[in-house]
């Protein structure tokens, strides 16, 4: 029975039939022996996968102006049958009274250079360097947000383990799902957003997220923490997953810390915890209002690492009602699933808060004051 309830999950997007926490072969596996692994310019091909799938290219950016800002295209594919592309833009404004700015459209003639390293559509392009150092995102699918961005990387990029993938299946040698994440962990921002009210330069500090998603969203993960914390000599990244029932409530952690030229450390060891729940009067969902997001690992010459960043979130930056924002293909993948109302909470507390950063039991705790920008998401 469980075979055919897995394949009308997968036409259908139904709940899925209980596996068990041994249906999903965790990253962390991998991390055991390689807690992780350099980037090499072959890992950030788009795998544009002719199935069931939501891969992003997405930018965060942290300008010196205060803005904070992303930049993302989502290549989806629903059941090997249609593909669908979309260029999205966000501005979070320093002041706290100035709405924010997004735009979101469908993107035509989609396609990718011969390597699948690069991206362009119709308006819109997304180029590697030759020497695979930096990213250029421009954009001009929206008169009220005109991009032209560059962001370049100042440390490697990285990925947890040998391939940065969690394996969903009953079959360890045919998965039928999967999950990977590949960061550039700190990097220069150059260039500006152009809006109907005037420019807004981004040039500061940024983040490049490359995530595949190879299955239906709602069935890798119920809920999500996303952990962006930039300050002037160190970032701190983390991405946590919990998945549903289905793969018994497994928990997910990929994250790692980074500094000017170098990883400092990279793994699975991570946590992220709401240590406060102030809880949303408009729906059920537990809204976070204080964090905690710790970081355990080793440099490469075999030093213990810890790091934590944690505080109150203080307002909300925005609630986003995935179903009434996100595109029609998105609502095809998660088709009309009971139960499933995703809302994103997203936070960049005006009240600073510091990474703690202790390398080695000799060196002294280093302290220091940073723009975290972080999301709680709640799907099932």
């Amino acid at each position: 029975m469980n075979w055919i309830k897995q394949q009308v999950a997968n036409v259908a997007g139904t709940q899925e039939p209980i596996y068990g926490p041994s249906a999903i072969e965790s990253v962390a596996r991998q991390a055991d022996t390689t807690p992780y692994t350099e980037l090499k310019k072959e890992d950030l091909k788009w795998a544009a996968m002719g199935s069931t799938s939501v891969e992003t290219q997405t930018f965060y950016l942290m300008a010196d102006s205060g803005h904070v800002g992303m930049a993302q295209v989502i290549y989806s594919n629903v059941a090997g049958i249609h593909t669908t592309c979309q260029f999205n833009t966000k501005i979070f404004y320093p002041d706290g009274n100035t709405p924010n700015l997004w735009s979101s459209d469908a993107l035509n003639n989609q396609g990718f250079d011969e390597q699948k390293l690069s991206f362009y559509a119709d308006g819109c392009a997304v180029n590697l360097s030759e020497d695979g150092k930096s990213y250029t995102i421009k954009s001009a699918t929206n008169n009220a947000s005109i991009v032209n961005l560059t962001v370049t990387r100042t440390t490697p990029g990285f990925q947890i383990g040998k391939d940065g993938k969690s394996y969903f299946g009953t079959d360890r040698q045919n998965p039928w799902g999967s999950m990977r994440h590949a960061f550039w962990p700190r990097c220069n921002v150059e260039g500006v957003i152009i809006t109907k009210d005037g420019n807004v330069d981004f040039k500061g500090r940024g983040l490049f997220v490359h995530a595949l998603q190879g299955m239906k969203p709602h069935h890798a993960a119920a809920k999500w923490n996303f952990v962006n914390f930039q300050s002037p000599n160190y970032s701190a990244v983390m991405m946590e997953y919990t998945t549903p029932p289905s793969y018994g409530s497994t928990v997910v952690n990929v994250g790692g810390l980074a500094r000017d030229g170098e990883i400092i450390c990279a793994g699975s060891a991570n946590t992220a915890t709401h240590t406060a729940v102030k809880g949303d009067p408009e729906n059920d969902w537990p809204e976070p209002g204080a964090v905690k997001f710790s970081w355990t690992g080793k440099t490469k010459d075999g030093k213990e690492v810890r790091a934590e960043v944690g505080g109150p979130l203080g307002q909300r930056l925005d609630r986003v009602d995935v179903m009434a924002e996100v595109p029609k293909f998105v609502k095809n993948i998660v088709g009309g699933v009971v139960g499933t109302k995703p809302y994103i909470y997203q936070y960049s507390p005006q009240q600073r808060l510091s990474l703690r950063l202790r390398i080695g039991e000799v060196e002294k705790e280093k302290v220091e004051e940073g723009i975290l920008f972080t999301e709680a998401t709640f799907i099932s």
